[in-house]
């Protein structure tokens, strides 16, 4: 597979066949991602793989909280409190393109809810990941865990599945963290929904636009 169209086909998959991933092609996909560079070779990556039951659980106790309106409590901001263009226009287009796809119109509120609470559901997929790391650890290895969380889609593209990265599932850590008996010690960075791509469905084919190189790029010679 060329590297240009890995990247393109690796867009966020947002529904997924009721399939089952087994254990063995997930091991098979950490194994190619934990080769991602990271400063000094501190790989501080730590990953929660969550199925069945557990998974279900997560996601009952997650909309739970969404429901009885409890406030959030990530470890860290990942949007900023105000946006300012040209992050402002891109998010918004990249909402109307989302709910175009899904057939939703702007003032369709109920139906807005339930499509985002889905997002709590890892989007139906079989298999949820979550992403920690070490809170002692500084920004780089943040940096380390996007090139290892990116070295993840791509394998899994490898396998023939689909991935969708997901900042949602970092709002409430200590649910997450309780749950599955995950130390205080470590942050939530996100989690990610892995399985089978469902590609009839709409919301799979929507892509949203790229700036073009020349737009974010300077030569110094």
């Amino acid at each position: 597979m060329e590297v240009l169209e890995a990247m393109r086909r690796r867009a966020s998959t947002r529904a997924y066949l009721d399939k089952p991933v087994d254990r063995a092609t997930i091991e098979s996909i950490l194994d190619a991602a934990r080769w991602a560079p990271s400063g000094v070779d501190a790989q501080p990556w730590r990953v929660a793989v969550l199925t069945g039951t557990t998974k279900q659980s997560l996601s009952e106790a997650l909309l739970a909280a969404r429901v009885a309106d409890e406030p959030q409590r990530p470890d860290y901001h990942y949007y900023p409190k105000h946006w300012q263009e040209p992050y402002k226009s891109r998010r918004l287009a990249c909402g109307l393109a989302l709910y175009q796809a899904l057939g939703i119109g702007r003032d369709d509120t109920d139906r807005r809810l339930k499509s985002w609470n889905n997002n709590y559901r890892f989007f139906g997929a079989p298999t949820g990941l979550l992403f920690f790391v070490d809170r002692s650890l500084a920004q780089g290895s943040w940096v380390d865990m996007g090139m290892f969380i990116e070295n993840v889609m791509l394998a899994a593209l490898g396998h023939g599945l689909a991935t969708c990265p997901q900042a949602s599932l970092a709002e409430y850590p200590d649910i997450a963290r309780k749950l599955l008996n995950i130390p205080d010690s470590q942050a939530l960075v996100c989690g990610m929904a892995l399985g089978y791509a469902d590609a009839a469905a709409p919301v799979n084919n929507y892509r949203t636009a790229r700036e073009p190189v020349n737009r974010f790029t300077t030569w110094h010679e």
